[in-house]
């Protein structure tokens, strides 16, 4: 049913072919030319309709008529007013309701879609078998259930007192990924997963951390996961749980120093908390400085184009044949998500580092044990290449094979000490390269220090002692 709902009020000062443009219907609504906020909008212009719509009274200011349309507007006169001098309060709330229940009358006739003369199986197209996969394919499937059992998701937990209540309860900080490491139960993972736990100074053997492991039923099971040790230096740190042997699946662990730029890489993991993710790439560059959020530089990093989210830290990263050939650890983006460029410890650091936190908690690092000048230092004493050495403590294995200190003269006059400029082969430009050169060492190691001393260069045998600074 057509019938005027409102007409805005300057309809009757203009000529008489807009006396009826401006008159809508319920017909208009269905056929979706009016919104819910045009019917609003409309609804309350009912309120300028002006008092002169008396009907009787307002004729009278109606402007004249355009000869040939009398008949036309009279009928508007008449018809219109009749039907429009509602109140105006009970007009526009009744605009106000029905552009609410518009939407439902211009949708009713989608409910009525369909052909009922067909069946469904006639409109069923046919499902073919899937067939075997590819080769690659089912290795990849191989690799991820070999190695997801292996993986397992972490959570940082922080031991705090129950209010009203006596005992502790633990308080979840974080979340991140770890790898089974050997049939005792140890559990290998980013230092940085579990941060908030060690910022507390947590003892030996106390609980950091709850770790899921999956079942082979595809359960997940939960343990306490206690702190064996912790290297912030190289963003690493062993657990321990106390699990069934049925459970503990160790990792096969392959060498990083053979790995080129191209070869396919796999990364398991629980982003986002999604557990047992898998993630595949390749290898993008090798020997890359990996800013930790442990807050310290790796050097030797692998980066991989396989996406690592939050929630990957602590996870495998895999080669062709299911070795781990690193630890992933970081992501380099703007947004907080893979952009295509992540990170891994790689495996020849973490074979070095895990047995040292598993058999003493900390790691033993070769030093010389002397003040070596910051580069900003050394730039000012014109030193440009090389590592000055500010002092030597007596009695130590840098003082007993001769290396001389910085010292002051007479009149407070510097005197510069030993620049090393080499370990071995390998060049020394400041004291950063120096102490990435020592790292390759071990305790007990011999080497050859090549210092610039005056304006000569010798050579000096020396012992690397365990670092103590």
């Amino acid at each position: 049913m057509d019938f005027p709902i409102a007409m805005p009020a300057r309809a009757f000062s203009r000529p008489s072919r807009y006396y009826t443009s401006h008159i809508f219907s319920l017909k208009a609504f269905s056929d979706g030319r009016y919104g819910r906020r045009e019917l609003a909008f409309r609804g309350l212009r009912a309120f300028r309709i002006p008092e002169r719509l008396n009907c009787e009274k307002s004729c009278k200011h109606i402007p004249p008529i355009e000869s040939g349309n009398e008949g036309i507007v009279e009928n508007i006169y008449h018809g219109v007013c009749s039907q429009i001098i509602l109140s105006n309060r009970r007009l526009f709330f009744f605009s106000m309701m029905f552009s609410y229940l518009a939407p439902s009358f211009r949708y009713l006739s989608a409910y009525a879609l369909g052909d009922p003369t067909v069946t469904i199986e006639e409109v069923t197209p046919p499902v073919s078998p899937t067939g075997k996969l590819y080769p690659s394919e089912e290795r990849t499937v191989e690799l991820f259930e070999r190695n997801t059992y292996s993986v397992v998701n972490i959570f940082d937990v922080t031991l705090r007192p129950q209010l009203n209540m006596t005992g502790m309860v633990e308080v979840p900080e974080g979340n991140g990924s770890g790898i089974v490491w050997d049939e005792q139960g140890h559990i290998v993972t980013n230092y940085h997963v579990i941060g908030n736990a060690l910022s507390k100074n947590p003892s030996r053997n106390q609980v950091v951390a709850r770790v899921n492991i999956l079942a082979s039923d595809g359960v997940q099971k939960s343990f306490e996961g206690t702190l064996v040790g912790a290297d912030r230096t190289k963003d690493l740190a062993v657990l321990k749980i106390d699990a069934p042997n049925e459970l503990l699946r160790p990792v096969e662990v392959g060498k990083s120093s053979t790995l080129k730029v191209g070869q396919r890489c796999l990364a398991i993991g629980n982003p986002f908390g999604f557990d047992h993710t898998l993630t595949a790439g390749v290898l993008s560059g090798l020997n890359r400085e990996i800013f930790s959020k442990a807050g310290v530089t790796i050097r030797g990093g692998i980066q991989t184009d396989a996406a690592i989210n939050p929630g990957n830290s602590g996870g495998p990263l895999l080669n062709s044949k299911g070795k781990v050939i690193g630890i992933n650890t970081a992501i380099f983006t703007q947004t907080g998500t893979s952009a295509g460029v992540g990170f891994a410890i790689p495996s020849d650091i973490v074979l070095k580092i895990i047995p040292q936190l598993i058999q003493s908690g900390k790691v033993v690092r070769p030093g010389l044990n002397i003040e070596i000048a910051p580069d900003a230092i050394a730039n000012q004493l014109n030193v440009r290449t090389g590592a000055l050495v500010l002092s030597v403590p007596g009695e130590s294995a840098a003082a007993n094979s001769g290396l001389i200190p910085t010292k002051r003269g007479f009149a407070g006059k510097i005197i510069l000490g030993d620049v090393i400029i080499g370990v071995a082969n390998s060049p020394i430009k400041n004291a950063t390269e120096l102490s990435k050169v020592l790292e390759d060492y071990s305790v007990g190691d011999k080497v050859v220090l090549k210092v610039q001393r005056n304006t000569g260069m010798v050579e000096i045998p020396l012992t690397l002692e365990e670092s103590r600074l």
